[in-house]
Protein backbone atom coordinates (compact mmCIF):
# COMPACT_ATOMS: atom_id res chain seq x y z
CA UNK A 1 0.00 0.00 0.00
CA UNK A 2 0.51 3.35 -0.62
CA UNK A 3 2.06 5.15 2.35
CA UNK A 4 4.57 8.90 3.10
CA UNK A 5 7.29 6.27 3.68
CA UNK A 6 6.74 4.24 0.78
CA UNK A 7 6.21 5.51 -2.94
CA UNK A 8 5.81 9.18 -1.38
CA UNK A 9 9.72 9.75 -1.04
CA UNK A 10 11.93 12.56 0.97
CA UNK A 11 14.97 13.33 1.72
CA UNK A 12 14.40 11.16 4.79
CA UNK A 13 13.71 7.77 3.24
CA UNK A 14 15.22 8.60 -0.23
CA UNK A 15 17.25 5.09 -0.08
CA UNK A 16 14.04 2.80 0.96
CA UNK A 17 12.78 0.35 -1.43
CA UNK A 18 9.46 -0.12 -2.52
CA UNK A 19 7.30 -2.11 -5.07
CA UNK A 20 5.67 0.58 -6.40
CA UNK A 21 6.18 0.92 -10.67
CA UNK A 22 7.35 4.01 -12.41
CA UNK A 23 5.68 5.19 -15.35
CA UNK A 24 5.83 8.38 -17.63
CA UNK A 25 3.17 9.81 -19.72
CA UNK A 26 3.75 12.37 -22.50
CA UNK A 27 3.73 12.99 -26.49
CA UNK A 28 6.36 10.43 -27.13
CA UNK A 29 4.33 7.80 -25.36
CA UNK A 30 0.93 8.78 -24.66
CA UNK A 31 -0.29 5.63 -22.50
CA UNK A 32 2.62 5.49 -20.09
CA UNK A 33 3.55 1.71 -21.22
CA UNK A 34 6.96 0.07 -20.43
CA UNK A 35 9.35 0.20 -23.47
CA UNK A 36 7.03 2.13 -25.71
CA UNK A 37 8.91 5.98 -25.17
CA UNK A 38 10.29 7.21 -28.56
CA UNK A 39 8.76 4.75 -30.66
CA UNK A 40 6.45 7.69 -32.78
CA UNK A 41 6.83 8.30 -36.27
CA UNK A 42 5.06 10.88 -37.02
CA UNK A 43 4.40 14.12 -34.66
CA UNK A 44 5.55 18.27 -34.06
CA UNK A 45 9.30 17.01 -34.90
CA UNK A 46 8.62 14.69 -37.82
CA UNK A 47 10.42 16.72 -40.27
CA UNK A 48 12.90 17.97 -38.05
CA UNK A 49 13.95 14.82 -37.32
CA UNK A 50 13.74 13.80 -41.09
CA UNK A 51 17.02 13.03 -41.48
CA UNK A 52 17.85 10.74 -38.61
CA UNK A 53 14.23 8.85 -38.14
CA UNK A 54 12.17 6.87 -35.36
CA UNK A 55 13.69 7.05 -32.36
CA UNK A 56 14.94 11.24 -32.63
CA UNK A 57 12.38 13.49 -30.78
CA UNK A 58 9.74 12.65 -33.80
CA UNK A 59 6.77 13.47 -31.12
CA UNK A 60 7.94 16.08 -28.13
CA UNK A 61 4.64 17.90 -28.11
CA UNK A 62 1.39 17.99 -29.46
CA UNK A 63 -1.09 20.23 -31.36
CA UNK A 64 -4.55 20.87 -29.53
CA UNK A 65 -6.90 22.78 -32.04
CA UNK A 66 -8.97 25.43 -31.01
CA UNK A 67 -11.80 24.48 -29.71
CA UNK A 68 -10.62 21.11 -28.82
CA UNK A 69 -10.04 19.10 -25.48
CA UNK A 70 -7.15 16.55 -25.38
CA UNK A 71 -7.00 13.85 -23.41
CA UNK A 72 -3.04 14.03 -21.62
CA UNK A 73 -3.76 10.96 -19.64
CA UNK A 74 -6.01 7.98 -19.14
CA UNK A 75 -4.93 5.45 -16.51
CA UNK A 76 -6.67 2.46 -15.89
CA UNK A 77 -4.70 1.17 -12.60
CA UNK A 78 -4.30 2.98 -8.35
CA UNK A 79 -1.61 4.50 -8.58
CA UNK A 80 -0.26 8.62 -7.77
CA UNK A 81 0.41 11.27 -9.86
CA UNK A 82 3.92 12.37 -8.12
CA UNK A 83 5.18 14.85 -10.89
CA UNK A 84 3.53 17.37 -14.12
CA UNK A 85 5.81 19.35 -15.88
CA UNK A 86 4.16 21.00 -18.66
CA UNK A 87 4.57 24.42 -21.25
CA UNK A 88 3.19 26.43 -23.57
CA UNK A 89 3.22 29.99 -25.15
CA UNK A 90 2.07 32.40 -21.81
CA UNK A 91 -1.01 34.30 -24.37
CA UNK A 92 -2.57 30.73 -24.04
CA UNK A 93 -2.45 30.51 -20.36
CA UNK A 94 -5.69 31.34 -19.41
CA UNK A 95 -7.45 29.61 -22.28
CA UNK A 96 -6.13 26.36 -21.66
CA UNK A 97 -8.18 24.71 -19.12
CA UNK A 98 -6.68 21.59 -16.82
CA UNK A 99 -9.20 19.12 -15.84
CA UNK A 100 -8.38 15.87 -13.52
CA UNK A 101 -11.26 13.10 -12.80
CA UNK A 102 -10.37 10.62 -10.17
CA UNK A 103 -11.67 7.01 -10.20
CA UNK A 104 -14.97 7.41 -12.86
CA UNK A 105 -16.20 10.30 -11.35
CA UNK A 106 -18.06 12.47 -13.83
CA UNK A 107 -17.15 15.72 -12.75
CA UNK A 108 -13.66 16.90 -12.60
CA UNK A 109 -11.84 16.80 -9.18
CA UNK A 110 -9.27 19.94 -10.62
CA UNK A 111 -10.87 22.50 -13.08
CA UNK A 112 -8.31 25.70 -13.36
CA UNK A 113 -6.66 27.50 -16.37
CA UNK A 114 -3.09 26.09 -16.78
CA UNK A 115 -1.83 29.21 -15.48
CA UNK A 116 -3.31 29.63 -12.42
CA UNK A 117 -2.58 26.60 -11.32
CA UNK A 118 1.05 26.84 -11.72
CA UNK A 119 0.61 30.52 -9.71
CA UNK A 120 1.05 32.31 -13.41
CA UNK A 121 -2.63 34.00 -13.90
CA UNK A 122 -1.90 36.97 -15.34
CA UNK A 123 -0.31 34.94 -18.68
CA UNK A 124 3.43 36.92 -18.03
CA UNK A 125 6.20 34.02 -17.23
CA UNK A 126 7.17 34.73 -13.17
CA UNK A 127 9.59 32.37 -11.35
CA UNK A 128 8.46 30.38 -8.42
CA UNK A 129 10.51 28.73 -6.19
CA UNK A 130 8.43 26.81 -4.00
CA UNK A 131 8.11 23.06 -2.49
CA UNK A 132 5.03 22.09 -4.69
CA UNK A 133 4.85 24.46 -7.08
CA UNK A 134 8.39 25.47 -9.06
CA UNK A 135 8.18 27.46 -12.30
CA UNK A 136 11.60 27.64 -13.98
CA UNK A 137 12.95 30.15 -17.06
CA UNK A 138 10.61 30.66 -19.31
CA UNK A 139 7.27 29.04 -18.47
CA UNK A 140 8.44 25.77 -17.46
CA UNK A 141 5.41 24.90 -14.96
CA UNK A 142 6.18 21.88 -12.74
CA UNK A 143 3.77 20.18 -9.77
CA UNK A 144 4.90 18.02 -7.47
CA UNK A 145 1.25 17.59 -5.61
CA UNK A 146 0.67 14.22 -4.70
CA UNK A 147 -2.77 13.13 -6.43
CA UNK A 148 -3.37 9.46 -5.57
CA UNK A 149 -5.99 7.36 -7.16
CA UNK A 150 -7.65 3.94 -6.11
CA UNK A 151 -9.08 2.58 -9.84
CA UNK A 152 -8.31 5.15 -12.76
CA UNK A 153 -7.14 8.58 -13.33
CA UNK A 154 -8.22 10.47 -16.56
CA UNK A 155 -5.93 13.91 -17.15
CA UNK A 156 -7.68 16.38 -19.94
CA UNK A 157 -6.94 19.41 -22.06
CA UNK A 158 -9.27 22.23 -23.10
CA UNK A 159 -8.52 24.92 -25.69
CA UNK A 160 -11.50 27.43 -25.32
CA UNK A 161 -9.37 29.81 -27.78
CA UNK A 162 -9.95 30.17 -31.33
CA UNK A 163 -5.84 29.80 -32.27
CA UNK A 164 -4.32 25.87 -32.11
CA UNK A 165 -1.39 25.30 -29.24
CA UNK A 166 1.27 23.25 -29.09
CA UNK A 167 1.94 21.60 -25.26
CA UNK A 168 4.64 20.14 -24.00
CA UNK A 169 3.94 18.04 -21.32
CA UNK A 170 4.92 14.89 -19.09
CA UNK A 171 3.24 13.16 -16.42
CA UNK A 172 5.46 10.54 -14.17
CA UNK A 173 3.79 8.21 -11.71
CA UNK A 174 3.50 5.29 -9.87
CA UNK A 175 1.39 2.12 -10.26
CA UNK A 176 0.97 1.16 -6.42
CA UNK A 177 -2.40 -0.04 -4.22
CA UNK A 178 -3.38 3.35 -2.54
CA UNK A 179 -4.03 2.94 1.38
CA UNK A 180 -7.72 4.23 2.82
CA UNK A 181 -6.80 6.85 4.50
CA UNK A 182 -5.36 9.18 1.70
CA UNK A 183 -7.93 11.87 0.02
CA UNK A 184 -8.07 13.25 -3.27
CA UNK A 185 -6.20 16.33 -4.92
CA UNK A 186 -8.52 19.09 -5.38
CA UNK A 187 -8.29 22.71 -7.28
CA UNK A 188 -10.91 25.65 -8.15
CA UNK A 189 -10.68 28.54 -9.95
CA UNK A 190 -12.56 31.67 -9.29
CA UNK A 191 -12.64 35.77 -10.55
CA UNK A 192 -14.23 38.54 -9.72
CA UNK A 193 -13.74 41.38 -12.47
CA UNK A 194 -14.60 43.96 -10.89
CA UNK A 195 -15.39 42.40 -7.42
CA UNK A 196 -18.99 44.16 -5.91
CA UNK A 197 -18.12 47.27 -3.44
CA UNK A 198 -18.49 45.94 -0.09
CA UNK A 199 -18.93 42.38 -1.44
CA UNK A 200 -16.56 39.58 0.40
CA UNK A 201 -14.35 37.94 -2.47
CA UNK A 202 -14.89 34.09 -1.86
CA UNK A 203 -12.12 31.78 -2.68
CA UNK A 204 -14.41 28.93 -2.41
CA UNK A 205 -17.10 27.82 -0.92
CA UNK A 206 -19.94 24.76 -0.50
CA UNK A 207 -17.05 22.07 0.29
CA UNK A 208 -18.60 19.09 1.42
CA UNK A 209 -16.71 15.99 2.97
CA UNK A 210 -13.73 15.56 5.50
CA UNK A 211 -10.81 16.67 4.35
CA UNK A 212 -7.64 19.36 4.48
CA UNK A 213 -6.66 22.44 2.86
CA UNK A 214 -4.01 23.31 1.08
CA UNK A 215 -2.97 26.38 -0.26
CA UNK A 216 -4.02 29.32 -1.81
CA UNK A 217 -3.22 31.14 -5.12
CA UNK A 218 -4.11 35.11 -5.53
CA UNK A 219 -4.21 37.24 -9.36
CA UNK A 220 -4.62 40.74 -7.32
CA UNK A 221 -5.16 43.78 -9.30
CA UNK A 222 -6.42 46.18 -6.56
CA UNK A 223 -7.92 49.10 -9.02
CA UNK A 224 -6.89 51.80 -6.45
CA UNK A 225 -4.10 53.89 -5.42
CA UNK A 226 -2.38 53.50 -2.05
CA UNK A 227 -2.27 50.14 0.27
CA UNK A 228 -4.88 47.61 -0.98
CA UNK A 229 -3.76 44.70 1.45
CA UNK A 230 -6.08 45.52 4.62
CA UNK A 231 -8.58 42.61 3.90
CA UNK A 232 -8.70 39.28 6.15
CA UNK A 233 -8.80 35.73 4.91
CA UNK A 234 -11.53 33.53 6.82
CA UNK A 235 -12.12 30.01 6.67
CA UNK A 236 -15.05 28.83 7.84
CA UNK A 237 -15.53 25.28 8.82
CA UNK A 238 -17.52 22.23 10.25
CA UNK A 239 -20.83 24.30 10.95
CA UNK A 240 -19.80 27.95 11.08
CA UNK A 241 -21.97 30.75 10.57
CA UNK A 242 -21.78 34.23 11.18
CA UNK A 243 -18.51 34.12 11.82
CA UNK A 244 -15.45 31.55 11.06
CA UNK A 245 -12.77 29.69 13.28
CA UNK A 246 -10.06 31.22 11.60
CA UNK A 247 -9.73 34.58 10.77
CA UNK A 248 -6.35 36.07 9.39
CA UNK A 249 -4.88 39.96 10.28
CA UNK A 250 -4.26 41.25 6.48
CA UNK A 251 -3.53 40.19 3.04
CA UNK A 252 0.07 40.46 3.10
CA UNK A 253 0.07 38.87 6.52
CA UNK A 254 -1.31 35.72 5.23
CA UNK A 255 1.03 35.21 2.14
CA UNK A 256 3.85 35.36 5.00
CA UNK A 257 4.91 38.94 4.83
CA UNK A 258 4.33 42.27 6.50
CA UNK A 259 3.92 46.08 6.23
CA UNK A 260 2.62 46.29 2.56
CA UNK A 261 5.77 44.34 1.59
CA UNK A 262 7.77 47.71 0.88
CA UNK A 263 11.52 46.60 1.35
CA UNK A 264 13.17 49.00 0.81
CA UNK A 265 11.22 52.16 1.51
CA UNK A 266 8.94 53.10 -1.23
CA UNK A 267 8.92 49.52 -3.00
CA UNK A 268 7.34 46.46 -3.10
CA UNK A 269 9.98 43.29 -2.34
CA UNK A 270 9.04 40.59 -4.03
CA UNK A 271 9.91 36.46 -2.83
CA UNK A 272 9.27 33.18 -3.53
CA UNK A 273 9.75 30.71 -0.52
CA UNK A 274 8.84 27.17 -0.11
CA UNK A 275 5.49 27.58 1.52
CA UNK A 276 4.62 31.01 0.91
CA UNK A 277 5.22 34.01 -1.48
CA UNK A 278 4.25 37.08 -3.50
CA UNK A 279 6.43 36.48 -6.03
CA UNK A 280 5.04 38.61 -9.14
CA UNK A 281 4.80 42.45 -9.34
CA UNK A 282 3.70 43.76 -12.86
CA UNK A 283 4.17 47.38 -12.98
CA UNK A 284 2.68 50.24 -14.91
CA UNK A 285 4.82 51.40 -17.96
CA UNK A 286 2.95 54.60 -18.31
CA UNK A 287 1.59 53.73 -21.62
CA UNK A 288 -0.76 50.65 -22.26
CA UNK A 289 -0.02 49.24 -18.88
CA UNK A 290 -2.33 50.95 -16.55
CA UNK A 291 -2.73 48.90 -13.05
CA UNK A 292 -0.63 47.52 -10.62
CA UNK A 293 -0.92 43.77 -10.66
CA UNK A 294 -0.09 40.88 -8.19
CA UNK A 295 0.79 37.29 -7.65
CA UNK A 296 0.82 35.55 -4.25
CA UNK A 297 0.59 31.98 -3.09
CA UNK A 298 0.45 30.49 -0.01
CA UNK A 299 0.79 26.70 1.08
CA UNK A 300 -0.67 24.73 3.93
CA UNK A 301 1.90 22.12 3.89
CA UNK A 302 3.01 21.92 7.45
CA UNK A 303 -0.28 23.64 8.72
CA UNK A 304 -3.07 22.15 6.97
CA UNK A 305 -7.02 23.56 7.22
CA UNK A 306 -8.41 20.60 8.42
CA UNK A 307 -12.16 20.13 8.68
CA UNK A 308 -14.54 17.68 8.94
CA UNK A 309 -17.83 18.09 6.74
CA UNK A 310 -17.78 21.24 5.17
CA UNK A 311 -15.55 24.76 4.46
CA UNK A 312 -15.64 28.23 2.83
CA UNK A 313 -12.75 30.58 2.37
CA UNK A 314 -13.08 34.27 1.61
CA UNK A 315 -10.63 36.95 1.17
CA UNK A 316 -11.53 40.79 2.01
CA UNK A 317 -10.60 43.44 -0.55
CA UNK A 318 -9.74 46.45 1.88
CA UNK A 319 -8.29 49.09 1.32
CA UNK A 320 -7.22 52.97 2.91
CA UNK A 321 -9.98 56.16 2.63
CA UNK A 322 -9.68 59.57 3.98
CA UNK A 323 -9.49 59.72 8.07
CA UNK A 324 -7.66 56.42 8.57
CA UNK A 325 -11.17 54.64 7.42
CA UNK A 326 -11.03 51.37 5.87
CA UNK A 327 -11.76 51.26 1.76
CA UNK A 328 -13.72 48.54 0.12
CA UNK A 329 -12.25 47.97 -3.13
CA UNK A 330 -13.27 47.05 -6.51
CA UNK A 331 -10.56 44.76 -7.41
CA UNK A 332 -10.07 41.91 -9.96
CA UNK A 333 -9.17 39.09 -8.34
CA UNK A 334 -8.75 35.57 -9.36
CA UNK A 335 -7.81 32.79 -7.31
CA UNK A 336 -6.82 28.84 -7.29
CA UNK A 337 -7.61 26.70 -3.94
CA UNK A 338 -6.26 24.12 -3.84
CA UNK A 339 -7.05 21.14 -1.24
CA UNK A 340 -7.54 17.32 -0.25
CA UNK A 341 -10.45 15.60 0.63
CA UNK A 342 -12.35 12.09 0.46
CA UNK A 343 -15.19 11.94 -2.74
CA UNK A 344 -17.82 12.47 -3.36
CA UNK A 345 -17.58 16.43 -4.14
CA UNK A 346 -19.39 19.16 -4.66
CA UNK A 347 -19.66 20.34 -8.36
CA UNK A 348 -17.41 23.13 -9.00
CA UNK A 349 -19.10 26.99 -9.83
CA UNK A 350 -18.87 26.67 -13.89
CA UNK A 351 -15.53 28.60 -15.23
CA UNK A 352 -16.42 32.21 -16.11
CA UNK A 353 -16.36 32.37 -20.30
CA UNK A 354 -13.75 33.35 -22.55
CA UNK A 355 -14.17 36.55 -22.26
CA UNK A 356 -14.36 36.76 -18.29
CA UNK A 357 -11.08 35.05 -18.37
CA UNK A 358 -8.98 37.01 -20.64
CA UNK A 359 -6.73 39.28 -19.00
CA UNK A 360 -7.41 43.01 -20.41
Amino acid sequence: MFSFSGVGMGLGNISKLSNAVTRSISAENFKGEKGCGGMALEGTGANAARDLGRGWKVSPSICIKGGETFTLADIDSSGIIQHIWMTCHPNSWRYMILRMYWDDEPNPSVEVPVGDLFCNGWCEPSNVNSLPIAVNPAGGMNSYWEMPFRKCAKVTMENISSDDVILYYQIDYSLTDISDDLAYFHASFRRNNPLKYKEVYTIIDNIRGKGHYVGTYLAYQPNNNGWWGEGEIKFYMDGDKDFPTICGTGTEDYFGGAWNWEQPKGQYCTYSTAFLGMHQLIKPDGLYRSQQRFGMYRWHIMDPIRFESDLSVTMQALGWRADWRYLPLKADISSVAYWYQLEPHTIFTPLPGKDELEII
